[in-house]
């Protein structure tokens, strides 16, 4: 299943060497925390995870006790995306191509075992593709997206995102079986 177009992913490979790009897991790593404190869980993956900002964060907040596994496609060292009982997609979901979202978010629910934890920022980046397009190709309210992520997942926890800028977090599991 394709869920990055290989010219998007040499692009993201060049945002990524802007050293302030992909830095937003630092201010939502105490809310994984929490959750890492709660359920504790065996595996997180970390679907986008960029230069691991979330793991250096969680580390200094003295949560370790898990297996990381990053995911980025800009950063093919990572390997695959495995399957965890905690997954992470933290300002990931407005960056994705946006008619490859299904299957960005088809993959999400294969790989969530018991909880995921997304942030999805819902108004323009100040960071532009070196096209001029902003860096976020999905510019939706949580209205659209509710109801997007409810295809793929049980909701939980929705918290909007006031005190960082236009975005709401929202907890997810997995869902149910008929």
């Amino acid at each position: 299943m394709n869920t990055i177009s290989e010219e998007y992913r040499e692009e993201q490979v060049r945002l990524h060497q802007n050293p302030d790009y992909g830095m937003a897991s630092i201010g939502l790593a105490p809310f994984v925390a929490e959750i890492i404190r709660h359920m504790s869980p065996k595996t997180v993956t970390d679907y986008g995870a960029g230069k691991c900002h979330l793991l250096k964060k969680l580390r200094s907040l003295h949560v370790a006790d898990f297996s990381y596994q990053p995911y980025d496609p800009a950063f093919p060292e990572y390997g695959e995306a495995r399957a965890a009982d905690l997954v992470c997609c933290i300002d990931v979901l407005e960056h994705i191509e946006p008619n490859l979202l299904d299957n960005v978010l088809s993959d999400l629910a294969r790989l969530t075992r018991k909880i995921g934890f997304f942030s999805i920022h819902t108004g323009p980046a100040k960071k532009h593709l070196s096209d001029g397009r902003n860096a976020h190709l999905i510019q939706k309210p949580s209205s659209w997206w509710l109801p997007k992520l409810e295809s793929f997942f049980e909701i939980g926890h929705v918290e909007q995102l006031e005190a960082i800028g236009k975005g709401f977090t929202v907890v997810v599991g997995p869902k149910a079986s008929s």
